[in-house]
């Protein structure tokens, strides 16, 4: 991780979870991070359990992902105050249980602009902003094992997943999209899909706690392993299973 040292990363989704973990640990490995989420008063938080000694290197901004004009507020903001974007973690994602087929459609939109459409807009201003300064950044996707395969739920459970599978098998496109453009480009610029398994996260829905389940420190550590290979090094796609994971 030696040259991302003083660079500037971006974290969405930074106020539990996943995207805590990953804000903790960048900030640790001597980035600058700029924690973004609806609920800035959790990252606030998250800031104050740093040692004192780093507390002015992890930012906290206002972003709903599910809202262009409020992506772009904290992407400009970032530009404005930091002179741009090195490592962007897209990590902000939502679901609401239920099915498909009975569920308010406003749920179902909602889901989509917030985990396909949101991670695809601050994927552009990430990139315009390493392209722009001509820097080899890297831009991470938070992806899922039903980016591949619409997994079945635990037990008896009716299958609640609806909108998320679908949106994450998006990512999964999306993620080959972004590598082929950047080439064609002829940039220096890096993309990386995770993929976890069940993670013990506060949109896990009811039931799947029963299964095996892996902690968010689990996937942070697999971010900072592909951020940290050499320069000639793309990690395309990574995915984490806890041992004895059923699917």
């Amino acid at each position: 991780m030696e040259r991302w040292q003083d660079r500037v990363a971006v974290v969405t989704g930074a106020s539990s979870g996943i995207g805590a973990a990953v804000a903790k640990d960048l900030v640790r490995s001597g980035l600058i991070v700029v924690g973004l989420a609806r609920r800035i008063e959790r990252i606030e938080a998250l800031r104050e359990d740093l040692p004192v000694e780093l507390h002015d290197r992890l930012h906290v901004q206002h972003c709903d992902v599910g809202e262009l004009d409020s992506v772009k507020a904290a992407f400009d903001w970032i530009e404005e105050h930091l002179g741009g974007i090195d490592i962007l973690v897209n990590n902000a994602g939502t679901l609401f249980p239920g099915q498909l087929l009975t569920m308010e459609m406003e749920q179902l939109q909602r889901v989509l602009q917030v985990n396909l459409m949101g991670m695809i807009e601050c994927s552009r201003r990430a990139f315009h902003s390493m392209k722009s300064r001509e820097v080899p950044g890297h831009i991470v996707l938070i992806n899922s094992l039903t980016g591949r395969n619409i997994i079945y739920p635990p037990g008896e459970e009716l299958q609640c997943l609806n909108m998320y599978p679908i949106t994450k098998h998006g990512v999964t496109a999306l993620l080959e999209i972004l590598r082929q453009e950047m080439r064609g480009l002829k940039t220096q610029v890096k993309v990386t899909s995770i993929s976890p398994g069940v993670t013990d996260t506060e949109i896990l829905p009811s039931g799947y706690d029963t299964l095996p389940m892996l902690k968010p420190e689990d996937i942070s550590a697999g971010i900072i392993y592909a951020l940290g290979t050499p320069p000639h090094v793309q990690v395309h796609e990574l995915t984490i299973k806890p041992l004895g994971e059923p699917f």
